[in-house]
């Protein structure tokens, strides 16, 4: 090989960054072999600083907030990866002079030395970053819990504030709608807002439940409660435990039909009339809803009942005419609710009106029939039940034997 050609391929090696390990190989007639090759240790991880790339796993986008994305984001918590370590300290212990010790101990010059593994020390470290992204949650008491998880509706925020020195004894409030709302401003553009339903009553007859808006969810919930606390209503309640008759209410779309029940019935209806109930002191009620079922649709119709609803005694006078209840648990023992005062102007009703009618207003609430199984017609079930006809009533006749054999 010519002195020029290897000349030509030295300044060609050079200029590609490559070190020759042996000059050797310049004489020889075997081709010449890298001992470094060039790598560029660049990747996303080494360009960001360490809060942009725990920003690009626990934030999300306004575009994926809107639809819908990132509800969970919040569990998500960045790790400071960089506690429990130290400058100079690693995986394998080393001495370094003027790093992590001092130059000189005394007269002595100190030199780089190798020290044992601390394996305690990177266990520290993991169960240290291992502590970072979890937190306990806080336990609560099933009855102040909500109606779905740790979301806001249905739980309580306490009494009102305060209005000088009058305080809401004895109130509680409830949440019963809790959600993000925008609005457009000419100088900001979509502006986002909390919108807080909540509801507020001593459990005695005395309620009250307002709207607010807010930037902020602390200022919202406070805002609603508040206001709520300003719009009391007095709602009479039949025995202190359930409304004094059925009744239909609308408001928009949504349609309710309240029906009142005896004691120890439960409630018996839509988790938001559940909560209303709750505040207001209705023990025994059971509500159907029709339509739609908007939460301040049904706080507002719900409401609009209860201011609606007529008392026995009130009734009475109306129609001039006696309220009795006939008592299925007292073997329809009579039960006079209501009497007309004696002075009434009104004549007498000679004919008997129906109690239901008169307060749905004339009308009847459709009752769906049942379906029939599909055994009814068959062969098989007219024998059990011709069978069974000789003991049809054998219950009751059992029952007042029983009855009787105490007098």
């Amino acid at each position: 090989m010519s002195q020029t050609l290897i000349r030509r391929l030295f300044n060609q090696a050079c200029s590609r960054n490559i070190f020759i390990l042996n000059q050797s190989l310049l004489s020889s007639h075997e081709p010449i072999l890298p001992g470094y090759i060039g790598l560029r240790n660049t990747s996303f991880f080494n360009k960001l600083p360490a809060e942009d790339i725990w920003r690009g796993v626990t934030a999300v986008s306004n575009a994926g907030k809107k639809r819908g994305r990132g509800k969970g984001s919040g569990k998500k918590v960045a790790k400071d990866l960089n506690k429990g370590q130290s400058i100079g300290f690693g995986k394998c212990g080393r001495i370094w002079p003027g790093l992590n010790s001092p130059l000189i101990r005394g007269n002595e010059l100190i030199n780089q030395q190798k020290l044992n593994e601390n394996l305690d020390r990177e266990n520290g470290i993991l169960k240290l970053r291992d502590s970072m992204g979890s937190f306990k949650l806080m336990k609560l008491n099933p009855i102040d819990r909500g109606w779905s998880g740790s979301k806001m509706p249905g739980r309580s925020i306490g009494p009102p504030d305060p209005v000088g020195d009058e305080e809401f004894v004895s109130f509680d409030t409830r949440v019963l709608e809790n959600k993000i709302v925008f609005i457009m401003k000419g100088n900001m553009g979509r502006k986002r807002r909390y919108s807080v339903l909540s509801v507020t009553g001593n459990g005695n007859g005395l309620a009250g439940f307002a709207t607010a808006k807010a930037p902020e969810v602390r200022t919202a919930l406070r805002k609603s409660k508040n206001r709520a606390g300003q719009k009391l209503i007095n709602i009479s309640l039949c025995e202190n435990r359930t409304i004094f008759h059925d009744f239909r209410t609308d408001f928009g779309k949504t349609k309710i039909f309240c029906f009142q029940k005896p004691d120890g019935y439960g409630l018996v209806c839509h988790r938001a009339i559940q909560t209303i109930c709750k505040v207001i002191g209705i023990k025994d009620l059971y509500a159907k809803i029709e339509g739609s079922t908007n939460i301040q649709n049904i706080a507002k119709a719900f409401f609009i009942g209860l201011m609606t609803q007529r008392s026995y005694q009130y009734i009475a006078n109306e129609t001039n005419s006696n309220i009795v209840q006939l008592q299925k648990t007292r073997n329809r023992f009579i039960d006079v609710k209501g009497m007309p005062f004696p002075n009434s102007t009104l004549t007498q009703n000679t004919q008997e009106i129906d109690y239901m009618h008169f307060t749905l207003g004339n009308q009847i609430v459709l009752q769906r029939k049942g379906t029939v199984p599909f055994y009814v017609y068959s062969k098989g079930h007219d024998l059990h039940q011709f069978k069974k006809e000789r003991f049809r009533n054998q219950v009751n006749v059992r029952l007042h034997k029983l009855v009787n054999a105490y007098d």
